[in-house]
């Protein structure tokens, strides 16, 4: 459990170092189990990164409950019912970057402009009706905005990605960040050129065998 966590901080720290949080935004989750019992572990609220120990990270039942000395993130409803609804999600990012939460603010999805959209589950990146942070009503957007995606934005807020431990959490939210950027950037020098569904059909089974594939004997 103790090398859970400290994964946990590290992609944490990563998050500030990387450019995708400032201060205490954000927040990250880890799948896990604790005295038998199934859950997750989370960062605390309003504590800084960089002075995050072991211990101080929550460990949270599927119910709502938790364990430790700290009170945990104020977002834990999204990282909670992510994880009740999708079986593959291990791990769940949120962060507060500067060109995603700037699309967020236009409340617009990312079409698929570029393929690297279809790393993300579908032709689009949505974004998510706009809720109160810390709310089930946000927890709800969230997830009706992942459905088929491993990734959306937060309307006037942020970015939210789940993946498979949080080392890969942390590459897809680095990805999307990337992808809003270039969106944006080309979106003030014209209207991006969009690839069509059958092309975007094609990458997507692409993407289904993507990376290091086990080896065949």
């Amino acid at each position: 459990m103790s090398t859970l966590r400290r994964e946990l901080i590290e992609a944490a720290r990563k998050t500030v170092t990387m450019g995708l949080n400032n201060g205490i935004a954000g927040n990250v989750s880890v799948r896990a189990r604790e005295n038998g019992e199934a859950g997750f572990l989370i960062t605390p609220t309003g504590i800084a990164y960089a002075a995050l120990a072991p211990e101080d990270i929550v460990f949270m039942r599927l119910d709502g409950s938790s364990v430790g000395c700290r009170a945990p993130s104020s977002e834990w409803r999204i990282h909670r019912d992510v994880y009740a609804a999708r079986a593959e999600a291990q791990a769940v990012l949120h962060a507060h970057s500067p060109c995603a939460t700037s699309l967020a603010c236009l409340r617009r999805d990312i079409p698929a402009f570029h393929y690297m959209i279809a790393r993300f589950g579908g032709d689009t990146v949505r974004c998510a009706a706009y809720a109160t942070f810390g709310t089930q009503e946000l927890s709800d957007a969230a997830l009706a905005a992942m459905a088929q995606r491993n990734a959306c934005l937060l309307a006037n807020h942020g970015m939210l990605v789940c993946g498979r431990d949080p080392a890969h959490a942390l590459d897809l939210a680095v990805e999307l960040e990337t992808l809003c950027a270039q969106y944006g950037r080309a979106c003030q020098i014209g209207q991006p050129v969009l690839l069509g569904e059958r092309e975007m059909a094609v990458v997507l089974e692409k993407f289904s065998s993507y990376g290091q594939q086990a080896a065949r004997a």
